[in-house]
């Protein structure tokens, strides 16, 4: 039997098309944007891609919705990212609170997804923003669809699991823009006049009123608050030439925990080393009434307690006596675990000092800081219920202070208890409180300083109290960035995991004028919307012509598909050959729109 006319129109027509696709490949062969397309949706092929044609918008409603998921994914992703990166200050703490038996540095782990996830969706938004650039119409792979789900969900479970466990490092979060807002804003500036390129050339495209109205209102809008937003804007590294303050005193926190085991000799040693101007410590009172060094409740974290009394490992620290404290090593652990990252620091003679480290006594370190004229700052842990000294634990700690000869003056003492009876048995300490509290409080108390998380008090806070001859003294700051904030701000002293650090810091990190950064605001402003109207303008013209130019749209379109129209006729000539049934058949709307151009 032989082919039916409608048979031998599908075989042509199949003929045809795999013609047209070789032909565009000929002709339109563009490696970077098949690189895009392949990227971002999968379309590796030119017959696979759909140019957005005048007066079309630049995608389907179903594509638009995944690619606002797509930019609402960014967004949460740089938020967490963000956070992540500000909160490298408090890494320690985050990982010492997830310590069971084994240091895992979870927040690098964390750090390294958060960073992957938001590289991933920032790849894809800005192959979004090339295609719709080059006049494509959008079309995400499917892969990348459950991709964009996945990161999304898991960004907002680790945004709210944050939020209600860590709550205290958002006030950080927030912290943070005080220094970081002024170049947040240059940043987003500058992606904004990025994103003039596919505004205006969809803008200069879409033929409706409505949509072009709705395109330009958006984006300007978005301009506008981004432009004047520097007017909200406050910093304390903002100041006027000489009213800068004196540099905040640095002392170290449990010593250089950095360079050395925290809490032992070795590290208070390397603290002094680097012309630190305190030491701070923890205090725990032994079952025998030695005041020793010790901030964990346990001694698993940071001693060998495990191989000299592993069925006594889990029992608080408070209830060995000092000979069983002093048969442990304080030491290899950190050799071990490397807790900051930085065991690469030391030298061989360091490394083998660390390890031979052992439990410290209090009257050792004030000892230490009496030879060198150092302040030493401590926390007082109570001994738990059923222990000897629990009622005596401030008697015992006075005694060792005492015995140790170290000047009185040089004793912050931060404990509340007993607070009044200290005063009378040991006036010459200086008594520092834990936290904020009202200054008339504070002066009937003889306080004139205070011990505060660096996120719980304010510039303004720092400046009122000083107005009173209260001194601040803000814990933990070890970032440069955080420290060069609370010095604008008027700290008189931090307690730091970083003062070899901190003590080379000259100038604060991002301190300017007023007037400089005016000028860097203004003039990030007025570059970028010159910017963006010379971008408008020529999409613009580009597509649609200009009055005073009537000639002059470009339509370099017709110099590609020259030589293709060409070919294509040569293809309807071949196709000739067939019967006139066929002809008419090749010649309705349906094979017209099969070799039409995409």
């Amino acid at each position: 039997m032989g082919s039916t006319p409608i048979q031998l129109t599908k075989i042509k027509l199949g003929k045809l098309q795999i013609i047209r696709r070789r032909l565009l490949q000929r002709y339109e062969y563009q490696p970077f944007l098949s690189c895009l397309a392949g990227l971002y949706g999968c379309q590796w092929r030119r017959y696979q891609r759909t140019r957005i044609l005048p007066g079309e918008f630049c995608c389907s409603k179903f594509e638009l919705f995944c690619f606002g998921i797509l930019v609402a994914t960014f967004g949460l992703a740089f938020v967490l990212l963000y956070f992540w990166g500000e909160a490298k200050n408090d890494y320690n703490d985050f990982d010492w609170n997830f310590y069971s038996g084994k240091w895992i540095p979870w927040s690098v782990v964390v750090l390294g997804v958060t960073a992957t996830f938001f590289t991933y969706i920032a790849i894809l938004l800005v192959l979004a923003i090339c295609l719709l650039s080059e006049g494509q119409r959008l079309h995400l792979f499917w892969g990348h669809k459950i991709g964009i789900v996945v990161v999304l969900g898991v960004t907002a479970v680790a945004i709210g699991f944050l939020y209600n466990q860590w709550h205290e490092e958002w006030n950080a979060f927030t912290l943070s823009f005080q220094v970081t807002a002024p170049y947040l804003h240059i940043g987003a500036v500058a992606a904004m006049t990025v994103l003039a390129w596919p505004v205006g050339q969809h803008f200069a495209r879409v033929n409706r009123k409505v949509p072009r109205a709705f395109i330009v209102s958006v984006y300007f809008a978005v301009l506008l608050f981004l432009y004047l937003v520097p007017l909200g804007m406050y910093s304390p590294c903002i100041k006027e030439k000489g009213t800068l303050g004196p540099k905040p005193a640095v002392i170290g926190h449990r010593g250089a925990p950095m360079l050395a085991p925290e809490n032992t000799l070795m590290s208070f040693e390397k603290t002094i080393e680097h012309g630190a101007d305190g030491l701070e410590t923890d205090v725990t009172i032994s079952w025998d009434g030695v005041p020793f060094l010790m901030h964990d409740q346990t001694l698993r974290r940071t001693t060998n307690i495990e191989e000299v009394f592993p069925s006594n490992k889990t029992l608080n620290a408070a209830s060995f006596i000092w000979d069983e404290l002093a048969e442990l090593n304080a030491g290899k652990w950190f050799l071990q675990d490397n807790p900051f990252r930085t065991k690469h620091l030391l030298s061989r003679e360091d490394k083998q000092k660390a390890s031979r480290q052992t439990v410290c006594k209090l009257s050792e370190l004030l000892r230490l800081a009496a030879a060198h004229g150092k302040v030493v700052i401590f926390d007082l842990f109570r001994p738990p219920q059923k222990h000897p000294h629990r009622n005596t634990f401030i008697h015992n700690t006075l005694s060792a202070i005492q015995e140790s000869g170290i000047n009185e003056s040089l004793i912050l003492w931060l404990p509340n208890a007993m607070r009044s009876a200290v005063q009378q048995m040991m006036p010459g300490l200086v008594h520092i409180h834990g936290g904020k509290k009202p200054i008339e409080e504070l002066q009937l108390d003889k306080i004139d300083k205070l011990n505060v998380r660096y996120s719980e008090i304010s510039s303004g806070e720092i400046r009122m109290y000083a107005a009173s001859n209260i001194s601040t003294n803000l814990y933990v700051v070890s970032e440069l960035w955080l420290f060069s904030l609370v010095w604008c701000a008027g700290a008189h002293s931090v307690i730091t995991n970083a003062p070899q650090q901190l003590k080379e810091l000259h100038r604060p990190w991002f301190l300017m004028t007023p007037s400089q950064y005016k000028m860097m605001w203004i003039s990030s402003d007025v570059v970028s919307a010159a910017l963006i109207i010379m971008i408008f303008i020529f999409n613009w013209w580009r597509e649609n012509g200009l009055s005073c130019f009537p000639n002059g749209r470009i339509k370099s379109e017709n110099l590609i598909y020259s030589k293709f129209q060409t070919e294509m006729n040569n293809v309807w000539s071949i196709s000739g050959e067939a019967d006139h049934h066929d002809d008419s058949m090749l010649n309705a709307s349906p094979a017209s729109e099969a070799i039409g151009l995409a």
